[in-house]
């Protein structure tokens, strides 16, 4: 039986991309080794979101290479579709494919084995104006499941490069999106998480469809889905009627990642993002009318080329006045490529590691803040895995559906599925829970040891 290795750099959607690939493979007769095992045939899915991207991608290729300089080496993914003649001239590379036409895959590998000479199957991204169809059955993770819903963005922010590796909008047929959505649940995942470039821009490039739409479908005629999470959306994509959607859903969760990037409309500007901090906080204002208790969750970037110590300081309170939940804090780091990177005014490496340590600060007690709201509390928790830091203290760590990662007492038969938990104690990175045992229709819930 051949045998096939991945390693898979960057996001979300390039980890549901090798996901698919691998169902190609699997279809095709071949064995999953670990990448750094011995295997006939290996495939990097590669990021290129930064220039580090591009570097630990190439490292990652030459391990492959030396792993075994027989085997076939494949590239596929963001940095293979933007610097494919790079990437065929790593020593030993034997396929680039970049972000379409994965299902030709082994066609390609075939047809190497038969002519020993390397293969570049990159087109231009731009032309392509079609959703590439990449089912996932299953996944190799069974705790929750990512749904790939469109590919491509259209914003062009002045920081990315992400529309030369991705292109332009284009989103998956509804029919398909519910067709695998009822595939996964059934194959008894709890949680499915929607997923893309630009996820809440999906339907953009449709006529009259959109993703408040794609929402309710997937709630009203997926059968058996407890969980369904928006992997992020954008401000400007929070319409009045993803809201109601929102409201009417009881499987939709109680957490949105909406990216920031700047708490300063100077900045924002400059990074050609496409709302004011006014538009965000009136969006979000609307969203806590209805839900309250949600968890909204962030991107930012420090240090963008201009930032001032006063810029971002509006940053700082901004984030703090909104009350997140929780942030991802990037200091801003040069793309080649983009206009952000031919800036002027670039700011020092120094300062922008402190103002990142300044804003991690602030997440934290943000994020223990919010936490501390549900102590006592009865929440559910899908077990994901051992709590690593202890791997004999019999806990597991999980999420709840706001988004709260919990440490608590399971088994290895939880795993994936919904049970109830106590919030005990609000920390960071880890709350700590207890399993709870519900006893009577009325939900009572006691400890287990009592």
């Amino acid at each position: 039986m051949p045998t096939v290795a991945f390693h898979t750099l960057g996001c979300k959607v390039n980890h549901y991309e090798t996901e698919a690939i691998w169902q190609l493979f699997k279809q095709a007769g071949y064995e999953r080794k670990e990448f750094e095992s011995h295997a006939d045939v290996y495939v990097i899915n590669t990021c290129t979101v930064t220039n580090t991207g591009d570097k630990k991608s190439r490292q990652v290729i030459r391990r492959a290479v030396r792993r075994n300089p027989d085997a076939v080496v494949c590239v596929t993914g963001c940095y293979a579709q933007t610097s494919p003649a790079e990437v065929m001239a790593i020593p030993g590379v034997d396929i680039v494919i970049g972000t379409q036409d994965r299902g030709k895959i082994l066609e390609y590998i075939e047809q190497f084995k038969q002519q020993r000479q390397p293969i570049n199957g990159v087109r231009n991204i731009m032309k392509t104006r079609v959703y590439e169809e990449l089912d996932v059955p299953a996944f190799t993770d069974r705790t929750r499941a990512s749904l790939k819903i469109q590919e491509g963005c259209n914003n062009f922010c002045t920081f990315c490069i992400i529309p030369w590796a991705r292109g332009l909008m284009r989103s998956r047929d509804p029919k398909e999106v519910i067709r695998q959505a009822q595939q996964l649940v059934d194959a008894g995942y709890k949680e499915i998480v929607l997923t893309g470039i630009h996820t809440g821009g999906y339907g953009e490039d449709m006529k009259d469809y959109n993703f408040a739409m794609l929402l309710r479908d997937i709630d009203e005629q997926v059968k058996g889905l407890k969980r369904l999470r928006i992997s992020s959306i954008e401000a400007s994509q929070i319409t009045d009627e993803v809201i109601d959607v929102l409201r009417q859903s009881d499987k939709i969760v109680r957490h949105l990642h909406i990216p920031l990037q700047s708490g300063s409309n100077a900045v924002l500007k400059r990074m050609r993002r496409k709302y004011t901090t006014e538009f965000f906080a009136e969006r979000l204002a609307r969203l806590r009318e209805v839900f309250p208790d949600l968890a909204v969750t962030s991107d930012v970037i420090v240090g963008f080329p201009g930032e001032t110590e006063e810029e971002f300081m509006e940053t700082y309170e901004f984030i703090r006045e909104q009350r997140f939940s929780e942030l991802h804090v990037f200091p801003y780091s040069k793309r080649t490529g983009t206009p952000a990177a031919r800036m002027p005014d670039q700011v020092d490496e120094e300062v922008k590691n402190e103002r990142v340590h300044r804003l991690i600060a602030l997440s934290d007690q943000l994020a223990k803040e919010y936490a501390s709201k549900f102590e006592g509390q009865v929440l559910e928790v899908i077990p994901e895995e051992l709590y690593k830091e202890d791997p004999a203290s019999g806990l597991y760590v999980g999420y709840t559906d706001n988004y709260l990662k919990v440490k608590f007492p399971a088994t290895e038969e939880m795993v994936g599925q919904l049970v109830k938990v106590k919030i005990t104690k609000a920390g960071y990175p880890y709350n700590e829970g207890e399993f709870v045992r519900v006893i009577d229709d009325a939900h009572e819930a006691i400890r287990l040891s009592s």
